[in-house]
């Protein structure tokens, strides 16, 4: 049987090398022999060290003699899974997070580092965990392990208030939401299929075929999941399909599709009736979405690869279309906490390519369809910037409102989900016209 610490040691070590957070958890835990219980210890240490790293440094750095860019990064990960242990995960004993740490360096070929983990820990136990004074500049940076230029964007677009709600909002668990397949089940016969299964399951508030899980684990384990009964589609995600309006019998463009769960809804929404054309620029993505078509029993979606930013003639005119753009995904932190580390050079160029994408699509537009822009970023250059710059150079298109009872930013109607106000992913939604 495998360690959960050594496991979580080596998945951060691969995370430091640069690979996503989420597909070396994975990988990790389905080749290691792990109980349910360690399964989730690697998961819960793995998220913490990654989300909480510049508050885990800070302190860090309070102890050490040498900056910590000069350790080794096996020293380094040994330390962190230590102070995430000590600060932020209480059922943890202080002394068993000192000691697996100090046993980590000894056996990964570190025996040297071993006292001065075991001084770092003993040290940070003993204080607790320590933030700069609140009027210190880095204060907000620290506490919320948010780089201070993000801190800054948020707080200059949003205000203070939400600035510090989106950071406190981007720590933590995601509420777990799916959509019932309404093509095969209701949303009370799920409930009951589910609760057969051990899961915990609630209505939505907000949304009328959707659920709020509890205690699933993995869900793709779960019959009702193989059987089709529902896909895996936070909040806000849910909303842009909603926002689309598409009606059984239309022709429907998903641009940017992958994996495809924009246009399950769009596809249940319509009642598996019309066409919808899905399109993602890497085959291996393509597969997920006419996977995810076929367990679902979704007839009417067309899956192939395109690159949305090159208009095809073979692509027939819609009446709706949604561009789902890539972006920097700055409202998605909780789910994949190291895109909060990227830095202002990494998403400079994304207005761009967001904006040739919108116009290209605009191109399959029939006159009077709709066309929705989103984004899972919280960025105005990637959202209402982007949308204001095609409608300035695009005269027969036009903003209408979507989902009205949600909040406004920057003085138009685009929709902008906030996770602390709306319990979801940061999300975009901006719809608009073509004149008939």
């Amino acid at each position: 049987m495998a360690d959960a610490r050594q496991t979580a040691f080596k998945i951060l070590l691969k995370i430091g090398g640069g690979a996503y957070s989420n597909i070396a958890l994975d990988a990790a835990l389905s080749r290691e022999r792990l109980s349910r219980e360690d399964k989730a210890l690697v998961s819960a240490l793995v998220y913490t060290v990654v989300e909480r790293m510049i508050t885990i440094d800070y302190n860090l750095s309070l102890y050490l003699e040498r900056p910590i860019k000069k350790l080794k990064p096996q020293v380094l990960a040994a330390l962190r899974l230590g102070c995430a242990q000590l600060f932020f995960m209480d059922r943890i004993p202080s002394g068993a997070a000192v000691n697996e740490s100090v046993k980590l360096v000894r056996n990964n070929g570190c025996a040297y580092a071993a006292g001065i983990v075991n001084a770092v820990l003993h040290r940070a136990a003993e204080n607790g965990l320590v933030l700069p004074d609140e009027d210190d500049v880095d204060y907000l940076s620290v506490k919320y392990s948010c780089p201070q230029w993000l801190a800054d964007l948020w707080s200059g677009a949003y205000g203070q208030e939400n600035a510090e709600g989106i950071m406190g909002a981007s720590l933590g668990a995601a509420e777990n939401v799916i959509r019932v397949n309404t093509l095969k089940t209701t949303p009370e016969k799920l409930m009951e299929e589910l609760t057969l299964e051990n899961v915990q399951a609630k209505r939505h508030e907000r949304i009328q075929n959707a659920l709020v899980l509890g205690n699933t684990g993995a869900i793709d384990d779960l019959s009702a999941y193989r059987r089709g009964l529902f896909h895996a589609q936070d909040t806000a995600s849910q909303l842009c399909s909603e926002a689309l309006g598409a009606r059984e019998g239309e022709t429907v463009l998903d641009l940017c599709s992958a994996p495809g769960g924009k246009a399950f809804t769009i596809a249940q929404m319509m009642n598996n009736g019309g066409r919808i054309f899905a399109f993602d620029i890497h085959e291996k993505r393509v597969r997920l979405i006419k996977e995810g078509a076929k367990r679902l029993g979704i007839s009417n979606i067309t899956a192939s690869v395109h690159d949305a930013s090159v208009f095809s003639e073979s692509i027939p005119e819609a009446d709706r279309i949604l561009c789902d753009v890539p972006c920097s995904g700055l409202g998605v932190i909780c789910k994949k906490p190291e895109i909060r580390y990227k830095t202002p050079q990494d998403i400079d160029k994304l207005p761009d390519l967001q904006y040739f994408i919108l116009s290209t699509a605009a191109g399959y537009l029939k006159k009077g369809g709709t066309l929705v822009y989103s984004t899972c970023s919280l960025n105005p250059s990637e959202n209402g910037d982007v949308c204001r710059h095609f409608l300035s150079e695009h005269g027969d298109f036009f903003e209408i409102p979507v989902l009205t009872e949600y909040p406004k930013y920057g003085g138009d109607g685009f929709v902008t989900l906030m996770p602390h106000i709306s319990r979801c992913d940061g999300f975009f939604i901006a719809a608009m016209k073509r004149s008939g």
